[in-house]
């Protein structure tokens, strides 16, 4: 497999209005904890990160005005942001898909979580479903 493909699913993204009860939602329902939260100020949101198995749930609450979560929310409600994708090679995998023509939102990956790196696809070359790519943090 190359550093480019598709690793597996890092997360599932879901805008909520209300991070703290987002989170208490899961853990009454699921009995699922989150065990990360983080502020990305880069894309203007507070994140909570819960852990199932190989894949996390990861919680997403706008933070300005001007975030595209809190503009989601105002237009759709809460719900199912995105699906992110991991790759080995973030910047090889940009490199691809502009090749193939594929929009992008990011042909830049920018900081994400925990020191990973991310960029988007445009939903328009995913059939409406917003696609993001994660390289995670590589460990010393």
């Amino acid at each position: 497999m190359s550093d480019t493909a598709i690793r597996g699913i890092d997360h599932i993204a879901v805008a909520v209005e209300n991070l703290d009860a987002a989170i208490a939602l899961f853990e009454s329902v699921f009995g699922l904890k989150a065990h990360h939260r983080e502020e990305i100020a880069g894309f203007g949101v507070a994140i909570a990160t819960i852990a199932t198995g190989d894949t996390e749930i990861e919680l997403v609450q706008g933070t300005t005005p001007d975030s595209p979560i809190t503009k989601f929310v105002a237009a759709r409600g809460p719900g199912l942001h995105h699906i992110a994708f991991e790759v080995g090679d973030i910047d090889g995998a940009l490199k691809k898909l502009a090749a193939k023509g594929i929009p992008l939102i990011d042909s830049v990956a920018r900081p994400g979580k925990q020191g990973s790196r991310v960029a988007f696809i445009h939903p328009k070359a995913t059939g409406k479903v917003l696609c993001e790519l994660v390289e995670r943090k590589k460990q010393p």
